[in-house]
């Protein structure tokens, strides 16, 4: 599913914000990160500045915002020693990018995901990104580390949401592939799970990796009750709590590898039989 197209002749400001994400969930001393397409939205009257006012507005005093601030995009020239966390522009988004640059902003240290946030616990959450508990993801072992924005964001259990875009864009489903790979990995010796590993590919014509279809899982998330849904001018706002994004979801995959999983993937897992 394509982002949303806004309708420019709506109008959205601050208190529409704020209440807009008090009706899916946001609650005093939350933190909030989005996906968004800013455009959806309509007109947004202020800019940027007012989404993310409007939001630390709906989460009181002790709130945050944050977005993904990606900046490797795939491209061969990217390499990791180009990124600077200053000045590197994330591609994620007019939205994302107006919160990396925002005078109060503090950004993770990574090459590939790093997060961006504004708020009371900002610079926590940014902090140390990759530092310790690396675990597997397509890009890097360090993206979805232990030591990161994303599992603080499940620890923390955050409200995750969707402005104008479908769970077709969240970033957070790479750490719950990384997870499901790890517990795969964790049914053989210890000793020869980096050689199963190894056996997992991100090359395009031989990719192995447990990718899943992630707007038929919004669907199933949707109608567990879940993910609220309301209107942010022009725009669909969902959101749910990461928790149950990544518990409810990992459940699912475990329960039915075969719906999910690409016969790449699930030869695999049972090729991890010659390990034990």
């Amino acid at each position: 599913m394509e982002p949303e197209k806004g309708d420019s002749a709506v109008h959205v400001g601050k208190e529409q914000v704020r209440a807009s994400f008090r009706a899916v969930g946001a609650v005093p001393g939350d933190t909030v990160i989005f996906h968004s397409s800013f455009k959806s939205m309509g007109t947004v009257d202020g800019g940027p500045t007012t989404i993310f006012d409007g939001v630390l507005a709906a989460s009181g005093p002790g709130g945050t915002v944050a977005a993904p601030s990606l900046w490797y995009s795939g491209k061969p020239e990217e390499t990791p020693d180009l990124f600077n966390v200053k000045t590197s522009p994330t591609y994620v988004g007019a939205l994302a990018e107006a919160l990396r640059t925002d005078h109060r902003s503090y950004r993770s240290n990574h090459w590939s995901h790093a997060v961006a946030a504004i708020g009371a616990r900002a610079r926590e959450l940014t902090a140390r990104h990759g530092a310790g508990g690396e675990r597997p993801a397509p890009w890097s072992e360090t993206a979805f580390a232990r030591v990161s924005p994303w599992w603080r964001l499940y620890e923390w259990n955050a409200l995750y949401a969707f402005i104008g875009v479908s769970m077709r864009f969240c970033t957070m489903k790479h750490a719950i592939e990384g997870q499901l790979v790890m517990e795969h990995l964790a049914t053989i010796p210890a000793a020869r799970r980096a050689e199963a590993r190894a056996t997992l590919s991100m090359d395009r014509v031989h990719r192995i990796w447990p990718f899943y279809n992630s707007e038929s899982m919004q669907a199933e998330l949707a109608a567990e009750g879940l993910l609220l849904q309301t209107r942010l001018g022009s725009a669909t706002l969902r959101a749910i709590r990461t928790r149950p994004l990544v518990d409810v979801t990992l459940a699912k995959l475990q329960a039915e590898p075969s719906r999910w999983f690409q016969p790449a993937f699930l030869d695999w897992v049972a090729s991890l039989e010659k390990y034990r």
